[in-house]
């Protein structure tokens, strides 16, 4: 073997921008062999020959395409293969993108409302209108101390999800009108999980319409929503309104983000009309 056609390892890396440990593992699976290992150093060398072969590689995996898919190409070149291999792959790029757009809507979507819980202005009662919104939602009495005492519920819910559909700031507690009419703010009737346009959901689900709500956000969790309920009914009162819909009560800052018990923000949306 003629030593000048032939290139050490790290020249071959350099050559090709890779590191000398890719060329290695590429070796290693099979992919590309050294032309020639010295028996006495271990040193490895390359030839030009190898060059396009190694260049096939490089472009293949610039398209994210599997090292085990590479080698199959390579043991059998073709370009029916290779025209199949890139549908394919292209095919698989197409719905990595659309999961990576849907990931990237939930982020927004959350980012959102984090932004909002810590900018919101606290203790005031505002009305806000609420569009159209689809649920999934246990009929359950709970009566949650801590945010621990919600964890088998949202286990139900979540429990025939291939993908987490479940996470901070989108399960919450409802009571139903009926309850808010009498001032009975435990137990709660209901444990519901808001979900996103983008949620494929196999449980039970429901739409809920557009509606106009009393809201308030508060410091703390669970444990302090009784008063603030009464503050929400006292304010439908003044204004001749009435509760129509089951409240949904969301902690949107808990111990599921941070420890410090400061930081918490609750937020209640009771659904009202004005009273006929």
């Amino acid at each position: 073997m003629n030593e000048r056609e032939l290139f050490q390892i790290g020249e071959v890396a350099r050559l090709f921008h890779i590191s000398v440990g890719t060329l290695r593992h590429y070796e290693k699976l099979g992919l590309l062999r050294p032309e020639y290992v010295d028996p006495d150093s271990g040193y490895r060398y390359y030839s030009t020959s190898q060059f396009e072969h190694l260049n096939t590689i490089r472009y293949l995996r610039a398209l994210d395409m599997p090292l085990d898919r590479i080698a199959a190409f390579l043991q059998d070149r073709d370009v029916d293969r290779i025209r199949l291999l890139l549908r394919e792959q292209k095919a698989l790029v197409e719905r990595r993108r659309r999961e990576l757009e849907l990931i990237e809507r939930k982020l927004s979507n959350r980012l959102g409302q984090l932004e909002e819980a810590m900018s919101a202005e606290l203790d005031r009662i505002q009305i806000e209108d609420k569009p159209a919104r689809t649920i999934a939602f246990l009929k359950k009495q709970v009566e949650p101390q801590s945010h621990l005492d919600l964890e088998h519920s949202i286990r139900e819910l979540d429990r025939e999800e291939e993908r987490a559909a479940v996470f901070p700031g989108k399960v919450g507690v409802g009571l139903s009108a009926s309850a808010l009419e009498k001032h009975r703010f435990r137990p709660y009737e209901l444990v519901f999980l808001l979900l996103d346009a983008e949620d494929r959901f196999r449980g039970q689900t429901l739409c809920l319409p557009a509606e106009t709500c009393a809201v308030v956000r508060f410091r703390g969790g669970h444990d302090r929503a009784p008063a603030y309920y009464e503050k929400l009914m006292c304010f439908l009162k003044e204004r001749r309104c009435r509760p129509t819909g089951f409240s949904k009560e969301i902690t949107i800052i808990d111990y599921s983000l941070t420890d410090d018990t400061s930081k918490f923000v609750t937020e209640i949306q009771l659904p009202f009309a004005a009273e006929e």
